[in-house]
């Protein structure tokens, strides 16, 4: 079922317009910076988006040029199926590496830790309103969310049709606390 679902909201996503994902996404950005949460954090981890995704590269622009949060990126090392995190001071520092995600180039790394994290904004392909998500499935944000304080605000960017009914939960998942769309923002309670 999850993999149906994964594939019928991928197709649904790629078959957005760039100006969709343009209009949309500023909406969704809007809503998050408007957040309370977003705007006490000091040190957040933003995925870098690819593939139409809610896009996050001009909100990484804008705060990096306010200079007023760290803005801390993830990237994954060769053989080592996990997330580790780096401090990113331009976007420049940016190349394409794992699948084809933005990640630091190896100069420019600065590990960060992740103790240090006030919010994390979560990619995913599906969300339900009790904060589970369905990822890409290699489990690396899922392992990841394991690890972090408990009181680290996880936050999910969506379109309205990724927000699906109930993902069934396995043991391994991490509930995400808000999910922010264009016209809604679901708190899980």
């Amino acid at each position: 079922m999850k993999q149906t679902l994964k594939k019928q909201i991928i197709k649904k996503r790629n078959s957005l317009t760039e100006q969709e994902v343009k209009e949309k996404s500023k909406k969704i950005i809007g809503n998050l910076k408007a957040l309370e949460e977003f705007q006490k954090a000091k040190n957040i981890l933003f995925y870098v988006s690819v593939n139409n995704e809610v896009d996050t590269h001009e909100i990484i622009k804008e705060l990096l040029k306010a200079e007023e949060k760290n803005i801390i990126v993830p990237y994954t090392m060769r053989g080592k199926p996990r997330i580790f995190l780096s401090k990113l001071k331009d976007f420049t520092e940016l190349e394409p590496r794992s699948f084809g995600i933005l990640e630091p180039k190896e100069k420019y790394i600065k590990g960060v830790d992740k103790g240090k994290l006030d919010l994390i904004i979560v990619p995913g392909i599906a969300f339900d309103k009790n904060g589970h998500r369905i990822g890409y499935g290699y489990g690396y944000y899922d392992r990841f969310l394991k690890t972090i304080n408990e009181d680290t605000v996880k936050i999910g960017l969506a379109y309205k049709f990724q927000i699906i009914e109930k993902i069934p939960e396995e043991e391994h998942d991490v509930p995400l606390n808000i999910i922010v769309m264009a016209k809604e923002i679901i708190r899980v309670e």
